[in-house]
């Protein structure tokens, strides 16, 4: 997909409760081509983390909090070091086993890489791809791929058996023959009678001792120091609430005076309330990430890694518990008119010094900066024009996050050895670091004109003309860049609308601080459309006469 905003791969999820016994259903289709198993292993990792069930009155649900869970689908997993001549010759002797063995499903699933705790039934049929659509003969295009079994069905959980895996041969109207499952599976059923009659003595025992105790809890640690925190690294710290009186307790963080949440924006609780049983504890994650949004208010000195959160112990007192560590500012966050002026890696730059930049951001004249565009943008689209214009699925296909953080390290120390990672994750750099600006490349207050203008390109010409001359230069730099990056269209696969809704929603981006009305589905189409039009003029009209000449 397009960094999360357009996509072919994936998954799609449904639960359900049946009686007492909470069941998830899981259909993905994963990266493609032999060699990308470790994109396949991340793939599963992201459905697993960005998957949640949203249900009224109860913490949302991920996919690992169910009881049996089903996954299912193209997992495209291949065979690798046989050659496709050996395994079809297997293949046509029912040798399965050997062919089995290279199985890279088989090899991530062993090494526990994917799919732990998952269990996958005997395999005793044919591979299901690829095959030549509507035959069943394997595949006869110049890539002669080796038979793998792509389609594939794993299942977690308890009282689960497998009466049946098998493909399905004579269906014939795709490259893959599909596969299908039967399972025989326990749930569990809670008895009324019994139910009713242990729920109405608790009761009877709880109203006794109801004006005799009160919760009392106890909590290991009530000052959470996180550290150094970096830019989009997560941190995670863990704190433990025992219940140490004899009743059940049901706590809270609750909202402080005047705040809209119980905790700062960077920073996550799980669970953030619960009930724990006497005699019994409860851990608690505190999580911090510096994300695009939160980045430029520490940059500008406008929030700081300091919280304090109010532990609400229902029918009792309440406990705080103060967090706090300390943000390595990071070039992501930064605004382009303090970019223009750093004439050093921004480590170097003293906290105070940063935020005095940036209160003062505005106040800078043009004559009295250091570059016309900011370093960081220059040698991130350097870097992709001299080596990977013509890299297939640029600006497509996602990097990898540690290569990502290994180049923002790169920007912000100054580094003199090359760019790290790989082009996908340069390019992935690039498009984080104009969403992470404290104004977009269009400035906030002019995205309405520029929507209104949208279909006249004099009219949005005449808008970059007048925009602050950073802007417009760093905006011109780029459609020239993506320009370029179109010349190779052939080997790249790039196409301008494709780009102009990329970089749409990223030069014109919407507010994160504005009160917005809900809009319907067709309405934001028709905005995000206006957006990418607005940009499609810029990739497809000479503005040469508009180039800044510093």
């Amino acid at each position: 997909g397009i960094m999360g905003k357009m996509g072919n791969k994936g998954g799609v999820s449904i639960r359900m409760d049946l009686h007492n016994t909470s069941m998830c259903f899981v259909n993905s289709h994963l990266a493609a081509h032999v060699e990308e198993y470790e994109r396949r292993n991340q793939d599963f990792r992201d459905i697993c983390n960005r998957t949640r069930f949203v249900q009224p009155n109860q913490t949302p649900k991920a996919i690992k909090d169910h009881d049996q869970i089903y996954w299912l689908g193209d997992l495209n997993y291949r065979i690798t070091d046989l050659d496709p001549t050996s395994v079809k010759k297997l293949v046509s002797e029912n040798n399965f086993a050997p062919v089995l063995e290279w199985d890279q499903l088989r090899q991530q699933h062993k090494n526990n890489n994917v799919f732990a705790g998952y269990t996958e039934g005997i395999i005793n049929f044919k591979p299901t791809y690829k095959y030549d659509p509507g035959t069943d003969n394997w595949d006869s295009s110049e890539k002669n791929r080796a038979p793998a079994w792509c389609d594939r069905i794993f299942w977690k959980g308890e009282n689960i058996t497998q009466l049946a895996y098998r493909s399905h041969p004579t269906l014939n109207i795709s490259d893959h023959k599909p596969v299908s499952a039967a399972f025989s599976s326990s749930v569990k059923i809670i008895d009324e009678e019994k139910y009713r009659k242990v729920y109405e003595e608790v009761i009877k025992q709880l109203d006794k001792m109801e004006n005799e105790l009160i919760p009392q809890v106890k909590v290991d640690v009530t000052e959470i120091d996180f550290g150094t925190v970096r830019y989009l690294e997560l941190q995670v710290r863990t704190i433990t609430i025992k219940n140490v009186g004899k009743l059940p307790v049901e706590f809270e963080f609750i909202k402080k005076l005047d705040e809209t949440s119980f905790c700062k924006e960077w920073l996550i609780v799980e669970p953030y309330k619960k009930c724990i049983c006497a005699d019994e504890s409860c851990e608690i994650q505190l999580k911090v990430l510096i994300n695009k949004t939160s980045a430029c208010k520490m940059n500008a000195g406008t929030d700081k890694l300091y919280d304090i959160l109010v532990l609400h112990l229902y029918g009792g007192k309440d406990i705080f518990i103060t967090v706090n560590g300390t943000y390595q500012r990071s070039c992501f966050g930064c605004s382009i008119e303090v970019l223009v002026n750093l004439n050093m890696p921004i480590r170097e730059v003293p906290v105070g010094k940063l935020i005095e930049l940036e209160n003062k951001r505005d106040q800078t004249p043009p004559s009295q900066s250091t570059y016309s565009i900011p370093k960081e943008i220059w040698f991130l689209v350097d870097h992709i024009y001299l080596h990977g214009l013509k890299e297939p699925n640029l600006f497509e296909q996602p990097g990898l996050h540690f290569e990502v953080l290994q180049i923002r390290d790169w920007l912000d120390s100054g580094s003199v050895d090359p760019i790290p990672g790989s082009i996908h994750s340069v390019a992935e750099a690039l498009l984080l670091l104009l969403e992470s600006t404290a104004d977009p490349i269009i400035p906030y207050n002019l995205q309405s004109v520029c929507l209104r203008a949208s279909a006249n390109y004099l009219q949005c010409k005449q808008i970059i003309m007048e925009l602050p001359e950073f802007r417009k230069n760093v905006f011109l730099y780029l459609c020239e860049f993506l320009q370029e990056a179109l010349q190779h269209s052939a080997e790249n696969g790039l196409d301008v609308k494709t780009l102009s809704t990329l970089f749409g929603a990223i030069f014109l981006r919407d507010n994160p601080n504005q009160i917005q009305e809900p809009q319907s589905r067709i309405n934001k189409q028709v905005i995000d459309k206006k957006k990418a039009q607005f940009v499609y003029h810029f990739l497809v009209n000479d503005h040469s006469d508009l180039i800044f000449s510093k």
